[in-house]
């Protein structure tokens, strides 16, 4: 690091002093420094800039690779953790309309009543979320970003919501893929600057990662377009016309009538209702049905796998996470345990559902698919008709699960399309964030369902997420800190327990190659030192993850600095704190730095947040 600073080429310097959230699931390892005199008097006379950013390290520090034992008072390692997310303060995200469906302005923390599993819980934190509240946070966020008064800035803004809109061609008839186009760019246009949104087929077909890019995003658009995997069988005859639902109903529900029924329209279609051939129809129309049940359960899979993909990548993201499912939806059959399995998945990673029927207001196909050949008979035709209507009313279910089963919307019967997805994906003008921490939680890793309600007697509408899982118990402490570590990662909020300041340098060694030295100083007045042997133990966990401006892991790590201070040395480094550098190699381009702090005899804790912009 010394020698590379040392060339000093295209350096750059900031202080983080950003305020916003970043978040994700990864594994990281810091890499911290701490030189001896003799280094840092080399690295002062290579650089002015290596100078100044470790200049307060204290004169006897060991190198970063020196074993701890009993005469060694500083020395750290890497710890190769893993992070997962672990549920302390359950936060619940509240949009409250009046019976006319207006959003409703006002309430107050006393208005709210919070169950978790039946029990009322006490409502540790309220906030408000607007729209004019997001717009402040990014302004913030610009004037953070300045070195100095009045000096602009190439901003990064950093995102507080994505929303990954699935689109599900598997199942989207072409009319329908146009009309949610359309509906889909007015919300594109619609997103703000600390939104992010994604593009995702079920058919994998499509696939836009998240973006603030509006430009990218309508032209991808232009892929939404009919892509079943199996589709109808018989397609180009029509003979027998069967589909999932009649199916369903004679494979897995033992319903012989429509077995009856389907042999019946082979024998007119294929027999020329010959009486003689029925045994033949029976066969025939028994293949089809087979054959019509596993191409709908093979379609669903897919949809589900697809669903399950775009959750995981909501999953590491910071701030709120939506996806939004637009298609005419799907029968449940036998893979109903995989629709509570995507619903499981969204809950446990905070990810919120809301659906739209592609359909619009629709009006069932009585006589099927009118581009098709008609196969129906006098003696076919009543059932057939029952039977179509019963799919297209049946596959709008999995919607309304979806929705339910997240604290989602689910928005049907209506063609304006555009509006429903201005609905479903928009963030609200007006949403609640409650806070609890679980009374008496046992730490079993179950569900736990949420139901929240009014206080008093007001009579509103509550839209808010419907449970979440407990972490399970941890009895080894080093687990516990990783833990909690993990914790304060995922969070949005900073954490103050320990003073942390950080300071970022970067330097081009070559046009498309910069690297980044992350430089915290940290006040260690704030630590609970144990006094053992003349010494004082305690030892330090500082992670530090990047991420780009769309919130993708770039790089991070994790490191423990073990400290056992004689009295002098704790005395001197009390008054001028303690600094360790990380340092990163990034391509240029804007970047979201976090950084965890956590001593483990005082379990203090400390977070931040800040941007740094490499230029190209």
């Amino acid at each position: 690091m010394g020698q590379g600073m040392g060339m000093n080429l295209g350096v750059g310097y900031r202080r983080l002093r950003g305020h916003q959230p970043v978040s994700a699931v990864m594994v990281v390892a810091l890499a911290a420094c701490a030189a001896g005199a003799r280094a840092q008097e080399n690295a002062a006379a290579a650089s002015p800039k290596a100078s100044e950013s470790a200049a307060t390290q204290p004169a006897n520090k060991p190198s970063p690779d020196t074993k701890s034992d009993n005469k060694t008072e500083l020395a750290s390692r890497d710890t190769g953790t893993t992070f997962k997310l672990r549920v302390n303060l359950v936060q619940v995200r509240v949009v409250v309309r009046d019976r006319q469906g207006k959003l409703v302005d006002g309430l107050k923390r006393e208005d709210f009543l919070l169950y978790d599993n039946g029990k009322l819980q006490n409502v540790s934190t309220f906030g408000v979320d607007t729209t004019q509240t997001r717009r402040e946070r990014a302004e913030q966020a610009a004037k953070t970003q300045q070195s100095e008064p009045g000096e602009s800035v190439d901003v990064v803004v950093m995102p507080q919501r994505f929303l990954a809109l699935v689109f599900d061609d598997i199942h989207l008839s072409m009319q329908d893929a146009t009309a949610v186009r359309v509906g889909a760019k007015k919300l594109i246009e619609s997103m703000g600057p600390t939104d992010r949104i994604g593009l995702y087929g079920t058919s994998g077909q499509m696939t836009v990662e998240f973006t603030s890019d509006k430009a990218a995003l309508e032209a991808a658009l232009l892929q939404v377009i009919s892509r079943p995997k199996m589709g109808k069988i018989n397609q180009i005859s029509n003979c027998p016309d069967v589909n999932h639902y009649m199916a369903d109903q004679y494979m897995n529900q033992n319903n012989q009538s429509v077995l009856n029924v389907v042999s019946q329209e082979v024998l007119a279609c294929q027999f020329n209702n010959d009486p003689k051939q029925m045994p033949m129809a029976i066969q025939e129309a028994r293949v089809a049905l087979q054959q019509a049940l596993t191409a709908g359960d093979t379609d669903n899979d897919f949809t589900y796998r697809a669903l399950e993909d775009v959750i995981r990548r909501l999953s590491g993201r910071p701030g709120e996470k939506v996806l939004v499912l637009a298609g005419p939806g799907f029968l449940l059959t036998t893979s109903q345990l995989q629709e509570t399995g995507v619903i499981d998945r969204a809950n446990k990673a905070n990810v919120t559902i809301n659906t739209l029927d592609a359909r619009g207001l629709y009006t069932p196909e009585v006589m099927g698919d009118v581009s098709q050949r008609n196969t129906d008979t006098y003696q076919t035709a009543g059932y057939k008709v029952m039977y179509r209507t019963s799919e297209q009313t049946e596959n709008s279910y999995v919607m309304m699960d979806f929705a339910q089963g997240t604290g989602g919307t689910f928005f049907r019967n209506s063609n304006d399309l555009q509006g429903g997805l201005l609905k479903v994906g928009s963030a609200p003008e007006i949403c609640y964030v409650l806070g609890f921490s679980p009374q008496n939680q046992k730490m079993d890793g179950k569900y736990h369902s949420i139901k929240v309600a009014m206080a008093g007697k007001m009579k509103y509408d509550i839209q808010a997420r419907r449970g979440y899982f407990a972490p399970k118990k941890v009895d080894d402490p080093q687990e516990q800190a990783k833990q909690e570590i993990a914790e304060a990662v995922f969070s949005q909020e900073e954490i103050h327990d320990l003073s942390v300041d950080l300071q970022t340098q970067y330097f081009k060694l070559q046009p498309e190659e910069a690297k980044l030295s992350i430089v915290s100083r940290i006040d260690l007045k704030g630590m609970h030192f144990r006094k053992e042997n003349g010494r004082n133990w305690d030892n330090l966990t500082v992670a530090t993850v990047i991420f780009d401006e769309n919130g993708n892991y770039v790089a991070g790590g994790e490191k423990l600095l073990e400290m056992r201070l004689l009295d002098t040395t704790y005395d001197r480094l009390s008054r001028s704190g303690l600094t360790m550098k990380s340092s990163f190699d990034l391509k240029p381009g804007k970047y979201v730095v976090r950084q965890v702090v956590r001593d483990s005899e005082g379990a203090q804790m400390a977070a931040r947040n800040g941007a740094v912009v490499i230029p190209f």
